[in-house]
């Protein structure tokens, strides 16, 4: 018998954007699709078309290339979501991958995240239109000496500082333009590589600020949910505490560096086995390739990884073949429905807690590692079937999603479910 994997999902941030970022997805898979429709909907502006078509020079500019990559990376997760079903252990994202990962946790809205994510996009371009800040990545130097570099040159006014600890050889620092050219100069002569992010605001880093203050405005009018699977944060390289944590950590996290060495060093002392990079081209995977060679890592943006992925799954304890999927189903079907109703109340009621039902039975069944008995499942799908019509889905798409599950599963008892017209 294989050993079961350990599995965490890991989003990717700023610099992963191509032209065509996501294209095979949409056009393979319903759930990419919808997630696009939604987008373009919350943005009030054609997303897909910018992705697909436009230019790498427009699709690279800070305000488009963020809600990008994070509708890529959530528009990954779902179509895995309902093709694999599978939980994992722990969720991290790097820079903006954070707010990645916080949606698919199940602790962030989407429409709410992709609204946060383009004001974030806004903000930081603002700071870099001034011309008086930078960001950089380094190469091939080792993280404290980069830190004296920058200690070195930098002065109260012009300051620069690390903004990101990639791995053993790689960081990024931001700060004031001159005295980021000044530690590109010294890194040059010590043998070092310097990769200047063109355009790019001084992320993570005290010059963020001003940025990190309008944001906190904003976040602290958003309503977050329960994880439905731990979130590491960039700001401490550790899961969350608390839904109740995300607004102080996100602020955080603009202006302080990202964690991602603490990440991977927490994957190991967690025993992670297998990492999935659900988002554009496999950055992320790379880099853990160089300091956690024992993980392996799969990058469902790019098809022939999809395609081994199954083999790569074969006898994890996470997998749909160890136990009835209809449970994970309900969840996947939950999070991928769009949403056409915009009273709180009623979210809370007909989504929300609806859904932590179908979360506690999930986890349940996954502690105990059993079947889900004949009354759980017939629970999660009237839960779900509350989430379609709150959410004022189409009577002919609820039954349809309803249906399919029931197939899928090959359930055939009545569990007495008659779809209601949107509210």
């Amino acid at each position: 018998m294989s050993t079961p994997q350990k599995i965490a999902f890991i989003f990717p941030g700023q610099g992963s954007q191509y032209v065509g970022i996501s294209k095979t997805l949409y056009d393979q898979f319903p759930a990419a699709r919808r997630t696009f429709e939604e987008a373009n909907d919350v943005l009030g502006f054609d997303l897909k078309n910018l992705c697909f078509e436009g230019s790498l020079g427009e699709l690279s500019m800070t305000q488009n290339a963020l809600p990008a990559i994070f509708t890529s990376s959530v528009a990954a997760f779902r179509v895995f979501m309902n093709e694999y079903g599978i939980r994992p252990q722990v969720c991290a994202g790097h820079s903006l991958g954070e707010y990645s990962a916080l949606t698919c946790s199940g602790a962030f809205r989407f429409s709410d995240a992709l609204r946060i994510v383009r004001l974030r996009s806004l903000l930081a371009h603002e700071i870099a239109a001034t011309g008086e800040s930078c960001m950089t990545i380094i190469d091939g130097i080792d993280s404290s000496t980069v830190e004296n570099t920058c200690k070195e040159s930098s002065t109260e006014e012009k300051p620069v500082t690390v903004s990101c600890y990639n791995s053993s050889k790689q960081v990024a620092v931001s700060g004031h333009l001159d005295t980021v050219l000044a530690v590109e100069d010294k890194i040059l002569e010590l043998g070092g590589q310097v990769t200047p992010l063109i355009g790019s605001a001084p992320f993570h880093c005290a010059l963020m600020k001003p940025a990190a203050d309008k944001l906190k405005v904003e976040l602290e009018k958003c309503n977050f949910s329960s994880f439905r699977y731990p979130v590491i944060s960039n700001f401490t390289g550790k899961p969350y505490p608390s839904h109740n944590d995300i607004t102080d950590l996100l602020v955080r996290q603009m202006m302080y560096p990202v964690q991602w060495t603490k990440t991977l060093e927490y994957f190991q002392a967690l025993g992670i086995t297998m990492t999935i990079e659900l988002g554009p081209q496999g950055i992320l995977s790379d880099l853990l390739k160089l300091d956690a060679k024992n993980i392996s890592t799969v990058c469902f943006d790019q098809k022939v990884s999809r395609q081994t992925l199954a083999g790569l799954l074969e006898g994890s304890s996470y997998t749909e073949k160890t136990q009835n999927k209809v449970i994970t189903d309900c969840l996947a079907a939950a999070a991928d429905a769009p949403n056409y109703n915009s009273c709180e109340e009623e979210y809370l009621k007909g989504v929300v807690e609806p859904y932590e039902k179908i979360r506690q039975i999930q986890s349940f069944i996954e502690k105990e590692f059993v079947e889900p008995s004949k009354e759980q499942i017939e629970e999660a799908l009237q839960m779900l079937a509350l989430i379609f019509s709150t959410k004022k889905l189409p009577v002919d798409v609820q039954t349809e999603s309803l249906q399919k599950i029931l197939n899928e599963n090959g359930i055939q008892y009545d569990f007495n479910w008659n779809p209601g017209p949107p509210l």
